[in-house]
């Protein structure tokens, strides 16, 4: 979503790393690169304003003048403002005293909200709640049926007394809801209103009676990511018609510019809860301002990463692959574990994408097929137990029995097998405290020695960058791990310009 503001903003600071001192001039210059940036980027002209004014008025103070590397502390008074503006500390989600907590969602029509009903009744039921979908959503055409499909993909019960598709009263079924969702012993339950194709007054009455009926503890706006300098006017009118108390970007995955994710906060004064990042019913996570302002400058989301791996990881699994790692007797079979493992987390490429410096190889990342870890993965399963376990019986005959079963061709076995022996040196290497080379983890997409990648192994004997500069090393050896030749005259920061 931010992919072209956070290259404007790597772009412009880029011309203060090689200046000792900071003059007015500079930092002017700067900021007019930068306000150019944000009011591209579709961000409201008066939070550009605001934000523009507050990075000035520091930028000339004295912890620039003063600071050891005047252009670092610009970056960081860049990222501490835009913190600010994306709504400053990150709220939780208010729960009633006395249950059930009502959830009430409202937005425009294709704003994502139905869909996003289910993700958070999903969330919520990771989080040991017991949530309920009302179908209150009574005017566009199988929203109510679409809501039930969206219920048993996620199995979550949904309160739909009405058919919808103009039949109902929409209220009625919100009041009558909350009835149900105490005798059934619900947790909370999330209400899913009708929207308009815009703002009218027949949408803002009836969000207005739902409120009054159903006097919900969150009222949360949901807002579409893409649709640019709109969604201050949208926002203000349902904060003034109906009360919000919180937002929900949706489709953060898009390709538009997403102004709206940084304007909204700032001119609403209502919080960024939640955001949804993709189609799968778990691509939705709390809201961290300071982690997509690091996101937006190439800082990365470690936090967010560790926070993914620590729920997808299995603690026994781990500690009974570590001894494997340990005893040297990691196999094929393993591997194809720790791959299942991977998949739970979701998409590897928006993992990557929340790696320090993963905006210096944004092209690499493009270009990254996740498909393949599909193809290694039916590889493996077109083996034997006992090939899984000693690759070393694998002769040509039996290579070419796997590539026949698993529709691939024979150099991609080989391939695999070279990856696998070379992962497994490295591990031993682990194993006995060392530090290895890196030269990318067997069947993993877009790595080097990917299938089809006899160059790409003549690479892997390269023994690294050779750069005097830690940033530009750091960044060299990564695009190797992603099988890309790394830019040549690239300054190649492995972190937003030094700041970790």
């Amino acid at each position: 979503m931010f992919g072209n503001l956070s290259d404007r903003l790597i772009e412009t600071f880029k011309n203060l790393r090689s200046k000792g001192k900071l003059s007015p001039a500079d930092i002017d210059a700067t900021l007019r690169e930068i306000r150019r940036a944000l009011l591209e980027a579709d961000v409201a002209l008066e939070v550009v304003k605001n934000f523009t004014t507050a990075v000035r008025d520091r930028a000339l103070g004295d912890e620039v003048s003063k600071a050891l590397n005047p252009a670092q502390q610009v970056v960081q008074i860049v990222n501490e403002e835009l913190v600010k503006i994306l709504g400053g500390q990150q709220r939780k989600l208010s729960f009633a005293k006395t249950a059930p907590t009502v959830i009430m969602l409202a937005g425009l029509q294709g704003s994502g909200k139905t869909t996003l009903a289910g993700k958070l009744a999903k969330w919520l039921k990771d989080q040991g709640q017991t949530p309920i979908l009302v179908a209150a959503d009574l005017q566009r055409p199988n929203a109510v049926n679409q809501l039930q499909v969206v219920g048993e993909r996620i199995d979550v019960p949904v309160f739909a007394p009405e058919p919808g598709n103009g039949v109902g009263n929409p209220v009625s079924v919100a009041k009558d809801s909350i009835k149900h969702a105490k005798q059934k012993m619900f947790s909370v339950v999330i209400v899913d209103t009708a929207g308009r194709l815009g703002i009218d007054e027949e949408l803002m009455t009836q969000a207005k009676d739902i409120r009054k009926a159903v006097d919900p503890d969150e009222v949360l706006f949901v807002i579409d990511s893409m649709i640019g300098q709109d969604a201050v006017n949208v926002a203000k009118a349902f904060d003034e018609g109906v009360g919000i108390t919180g937002v929900v970007l949706t489709k953060l995955d898009g390709d538009a510019r997403g102004g709206a994710a940084l304007s909204v906060a700032s001119v609403t004064g209502k919080p960024i809860l939640f955001a949804s990042n993709g189609e799968a019913m778990d691509a939705f996570e709390p809201f961290y301002p300071d982690r997509m302002a690091s996101r937006i400058l190439d800082m990365g989301d470690v936090l967010t990463l560790i926070e993914q791996t620590q729920k997808n990881f299995d603690e026994t699994e781990a500690r009974a692959m570590a001894e494997k790692l340990a005893k040297e007797t990691f196999t094929l079979e393993d591997f194809l574990d720790q791959m299942q493992q991977l998949k739970k987390m979701g998409s590897l490429k928006s993992m990557l994408a929340m790696m320090p410096g993963a905006g210096q190889m944004r092209q690499q990342l493009d270009n990254f097929d996740e498909k393949e870890i599909d193809r290694t993965e039916a590889i493996i399963r077109s083996m034997t137990p006992a090939e899984r376990r000693q690759p070393k019986i694998l002769n040509g005959s039996r290579r070419s029995r796997i590539a026949k079963g698993s529709g691939m061709t024979v150099t991609d076995v080989n391939s695999l097998v070279n990856r696998f022996e070379q992962a497994a040196k490295m591990m031993k290497t682990v194993a006995k405290g060392g530090v290895p080379q890196m030269p990318g983890m067997p069947g993993m997409p877009g790595m080097v020695g990917g299938f089809g990648g006899g160059k790409a192994k003549a690479k892997d004997k390269k023994k690294g960058s050779k750069s005097g500069n830690p940033a530009k090393r750091a960044a060299e050896e990564a695009a190797r791990a992603l099988g890309q030749k790394p830019a040549e005259g690239s300054s190649g920061s492995g972190s937003a310009f030094g700041l970790g």
